[in-house]
């Protein structure tokens, strides 16, 4: 199972005081030695935290694979083709919102992403949907010839209680099946933290994971280098138990 880092809360802290400090670029090569498969971000349309130039810099520093979260919007694909990074997530978006709240409505928009998917590929970037562990949002996804889909983890990951997280986790698990026997590639992310990943990790149909914000929480006590190695770790101790049982 990969592990894409999310670097953006980095950026959240540089712009707090509007300096040039700390680097996005730099904790993309950290996070990249620390044992990251690939470095995901999120250029979102308030440019909240990642800049224009950020996804420009990352793409050239880094060696392996940038994932770029992005709308569905004219302003974003053209952003995305220039930057041409290896990987896209088109993802849902909203002002207000202080992260993303939810998955990609593939149903009732199926023409447009369905054009976004193939002018991205065109490009040789490979596509995946950012959609809730849903059987018929799943559906409407292979309907236009998605073949990446990612997994909202979000309601797992902050459910309230055990019976909660079970029911939660049982909706990922039935999706990544679906999705896996249906010819997938299928990721997941969101929400997850040290303590929940294991449960999300020990599902083989799983292949990467995308987590920021509590790798780079986590890094203020350990350092980022430390942190990357701590979740690589948990994932991998995770799908060994999994495997021995």
């Amino acid at each position: 199972m990969l592990l894409g880092v999310n670097i953006d809360h980095i950026a959240t802290v540089r712009n707090a005081r509007g300096t040039v400090y700390p680097s996005p670029v730099e904790a993309a090569l950290v996070a990249e030695t620390a044992g990251a498969d690939l470095i995901t971000m999120h250029l979102r349309e308030d440019r909240r935290h990642i800049k224009d130039a950020d996804v420009f810099a990352v793409r050239q520093a880094i060696s392996t694979r940038l994932n770029l979260e992005m709308a569905l919007t004219e302003e974003m694909l053209d952003n995305a083709l220039e930057v041409k990074p290896q990987d896209v997530c088109i993802v849902p978006e909203k002002r207000q919102e202080i992260t993303t709240e939810g998955g990609l409505a593939v149903l009732g928009q199926e023409k447009t992403i369905a054009t976004f998917i193939e002018m991205l590929e065109k490009e040789n970037i490979r596509v995946s949907l950012f959609i809730d562990p849903d059987i018929a949002q799943i559906q409407a996804a292979k309907d236009i010839g998605a073949s990446v889909i990612e997994l909202h983890t979000g309601r797992y990951a902050d459910a309230a209680d055990e019976k909660t997280r079970q029911a939660e986790w049982q909706r990922i698990k039935t999706a990544a099946e679906f999705a896996d026997k249906n010819g997938f590639c299928v990721n997941a992310g969101h929400g997850l933290n040290i303590h929940n990943v294991a449960d999300i990790a020990r599902l083989p149909e799983i292949r990467e994971l995308n987590i920021g914000h509590a790798i780079i929480a986590q890094a203020l006590f350990l350092g980022l280098s430390e942190s990357v190695k701590q979740m690589k770790t948990a994932i991998f101790q995770a799908q060994m138990l999994n495997s021995e049982q």
